[in-house]
């Protein structure tokens, strides 16, 4: 799936920051990312900290 352009409880735009949090995970835990990204309402770090990368599963099963 892909990730989300707003979060779904509060409607922040936070779409354009998800390449930004993914190059952070690779060095850094994801709450210290999220927290040098100042993202920090509880809805926001919940859809970056939730969201899991399935289109590369999904592609394997398509029948087109």
């Amino acid at each position: 799936m892909e990730f989300p352009v707003r979060c779904f409880t509060c409607g922040a735009v936070i779409g354009d920051l998800y390449e930004e949090y993914k190059a952070g995970l690779e060095s850094k835990p994801a709450a210290k990312v999220l927290d040098e990204m100042e993202i920090e309402r509880y809805c926001c770090r919940r859809m970056f900290l939730g969201h899991v990368e399935g289109m590369e599963v999904i592609k394997k099963y398509r029948t087109l």
